[in-house]
């Protein structure tokens, strides 16, 4: 008769026990659920700031190939941008003429890409041979959560 009686003992005593176990098992799903939601907010911002750069390095090496096609105008991608309408049969521009609009052209695309607040610049110097210059093309932009601004280079020598 005391078997039976200790059965039931333990039946009274693990009743309440399943309950706390299914609680513990719910605070350890919801902590791994948060630490899922906090990786994939990580990840967003990251491929975010990815974007970002990529469409900087692009801006950048865009500007490049147009100073490798506009040779003639050296100096003048250190100036201001200015639009002097140099597309079309009829246009009819200096190399200096067309650099500035070039300019143009890079500034409107930045603002479009990386947005109002991004900015370009070009850097012209010489270089050791009186026919080559040093090109330092600069993009700067602001990425949600830094607190510089971040900036890409591009240095080339033509």
């Amino acid at each position: 008769m005391r078997i039976p009686c200790s059965i039931a003992r333990m039946k009274r005593a693990a009743n309440g026990f399943s309950i706390v176990e299914v609680l513990v098992a719910l605070v350890v799903l919801g902590v791994g659920m948060l630490g899922i939601a906090g990786l994939y907010v990580v990840s967003l911002r990251s491929s975010g700031s990815a974007i970002s750069r990529m469409q900087a390095v692009n801006l950048a090496s865009d500007l490049a190939d147009r100073i490798r096609a506009n040779r003639n105008a050296r100096d003048a991608y250190a100036d201001e941008a200015a639009d002097h309408e140099c597309v079309g049969a009829d246009a009819n521009c200096s190399p200096e003429d067309m650099a500035t609009h070039d300019l143009l052209l890079w500034q409107r695309q930045i603002a479009a890409t990386l947005g109002a607040a991004a900015s370009g610049s070009v850097d012209v110097a010489a270089a050791s041979a009186p026919s080559i210059r040093k090109y330092t093309i600069t993009v700067q932009w602001n990425e949600p959560g830094e607190a510089e601004p971040l900036r890409y280079q591009l240095h080339m020598q033509i």
